[in-house]
């Protein structure tokens, strides 16, 4: 399956990603983006982990207003 990288606050994002097979990163740094084929991020901050550039080729999905079902579906649709 794929490596997703996923912020820290998204614990039950972590948690459905992990049960439908996905090998889950914590996003601490612009590194751990680097290697990932998709990102989640909370919303919360514009400017996830200080980031000025996109450091992912992969998708980055807004996890903010939805429930981690909806953020799973979403991943497996921008992967597919």
């Amino acid at each position: 399956m794929a490596r997703i990288g996923v912020e820290g606050t998204l614990t039950d994002v972590k948690e459905a990603l992990k049960e439908k097979g996905h090998q889950v990163v914590d996003l601490h740094s612009e590194e751990d983006a680097g290697q990932c084929d998709c990102c989640v991020i909370s919303g919360q901050d514009k400017n996830v982990m200080g980031m000025s550039t996109a450091s992912i080729a992969g998708p980055v999905i807004n996890a903010d207003g939805y429930n981690a079902k909806d953020v799973c579906q979403m991943v497996e649709e921008k992967l597919q």
